[in-house]
């Protein structure tokens, strides 16, 4: 629900922001915020590992090929650095609902693109028709857009929430990796977040922060960043480490659901009917992709203390 409330945050935020300004400012307080709470919590998680099991994963320790987790740490930082300027182009360009929808609604499908690429498991049948469905939707969504639009979804907007769900797919794969290795989530989350928090740092110089002045700037950037980014993803790493991957998956739905809600009540966004059934479609898809992954196959959830 956190992450859900970020378009309407910015719409509601003082004029002259950018979607760069707003995202570069976003991961540099919340990237920080992020570090530091779940660098904490895998120091506590560490302290109560029971004795003679490692601390780092032998596989990936940072000697010979250390590189390469290490790599992957700082992947998923610059993919959640240039997440943020793009979801907000898609949602100012094309409204929160709709922004946040296609975002979140294109980065499952991406991610089980990326993934069949790089191990080559073929995609299960049910993979394949919720996908086509979700597919769908979204597509509903561009030729639908806002009632009393000028006619469908912005294409610009449109490219920016798709780019916002692919690097969330690069995100989800990098990570998935990480944590079959034996990595501590919060320790991959933390890392994820350092390194965003430094790579939007380079970019402060280069971006007008005049709007951060305002009692509505400061605000807006607070709660986007310590709310959406810190909080929000201790949250999601603590409740994940205690979920299936099939109710975690279903429990995703809530954020575009979120979203959506905020952008016609608060915002009073008006949905024309093409993208309101884009919207019931991508969200028939999305259910049945979660329903789809209950299986035995799925870990047990391992407890993580916080």
């Amino acid at each position: 629900m956190l992450f859900g409330t970020t378009g309407t945050s910015q719409s509601l935020g003082p004029d002259g922001t950018t979607p760069l300004s707003i995202g570069v400012m976003r991961m540099v307080i919340g990237g920080t915020g992020l570090a530091a709470l779940a660098f904490l919590l895998a120091a506590r998680h560490a302290r109560r590992r029971p004795a003679g099991v490692p601390r780092t994963p032998q596989s990936l320790s940072l000697s010979r090929g250390g590189i390469r987790p290490l790599s992957l740490m700082v992947l998923t930082g610059a993919c959640l650095a240039i997440y943020q300027p793009l979801f907000f182009l898609g949602t100012e360009r094309n409204g929160v609902a709709v922004g946040t929808v296609v975002a979140l609604g294109s980065a499952p499908i991406l991610a089980g693109l990326l993934e069949w690429a790089l191990t080559r498991r073929m995609p299960t049948p049910t993979w394949i028709g919720a996908t086509a469905l979700a597919t769908l939707g979204v597509v509903l969504l561009g030729l639908g857009g806002e009632a009393g639009g000028a006619g469908g979804t912005d294409p610009v907007g449109l490219l920016g929430s798709i780019g916002a769900g692919a690097s969330f797919a690069v995100i989800a794969n990098a990570q998935r990796r990480l944590l079959d290795a034996g990595w501590d989530p919060f320790t991959v989350v933390g890392a994820m977040g350092a390194s965003s928090a430094v790579l939007c740092a380079f970019a402060l110089p280069f971006v007008d922060l005049a709007w951060l002045g305002t009692t509505s700037g400061l605000v807006m950037a607070l709660w986007l960043g310590l709310a959406t980014i810190s909080i929000a993803y201790v949250l999601f790493t603590w409740g994940l480490s205690g979920l299936t991957a099939a109710t975690a998956a279903t429990l995703t739905l809530g954020e575009p659901l979120t979203a959506t809600v905020l952008g016609i009540t608060v915002l009073d966004e008006r949905l024309s009917a093409l993208a309101i059934a884009g919207l019931v479609v991508l969200a028939a898809g999305l259910a049945i992709l979660a329903w789809g992954s209950r299986s035995p196959r799925d870990p047990k959830p391992f407890a993580v203390e916080a």
